[in-house]
């Protein structure tokens, strides 16, 4: 009995929904919850931005705006999806590494490094795995590739 529930058959098509529901949370929570705030107060808080690359703090600001809200929604629709995750990814390691640093590695302490880590893996995964069918990049390729 254990044999038929675990018996390998094609999981492609629930391997594509997996990857399709977490682009959707991993990339929509980015640009909804981070990036989106971040571009309604740019004028605010530009200026007090955290600079690590001594860019300048506006800078510094439209470059996470440009990985976390565009990059974000990119990863949602799933478009051009190994290339808008290395911003991603690299935001979040500097955010991990950089700007909470110091920080405690896991919530509820201020600083903590965990939130960063854990969108930091989800787009490696997406790197190494790509958006899965269920997505724009597919839907392209499949017209360009019949």
């Amino acid at each position: 009995m254990l044999n038929k529930i675990f018996q390998t058959t094609s999981s492609e098509p629930l391997q594509s929904l997996g990857l399709l529901l977490f682009r959707l949370v991993f990339g929509g929570f980015m640009a909804l919850g981070h990036g989106l705030p971040k571009l309604l107060s740019y004028a605010d808080k530009a200026s007090d931005f955290p600079d690590p690359l001594g860019i300048g703090s506006p800078i510094s600001m439209a470059a996470a705006i440009a990985a976390e809200f565009f990059c974000g929604l990119l990863l949602v629709l799933g478009l051009t999806t190994r290339l808008a995750v290395l911003p991603l990814i690299f935001t979040m390691a500097m955010a991990a590494f950089v700007i909470h640093g110091d920080g405690p590695l896991f919530l509820p302490a201020a600083g903590a490094k965990e939130p960063a880590l854990m969108y930091l893996f989800a787009f490696v995964v997406f790197l190494f795995t790509g958006p899965g069918k269920f997505s724009l990049d597919k839907l392209i390729s499949d017209k360009i590739h019949p």
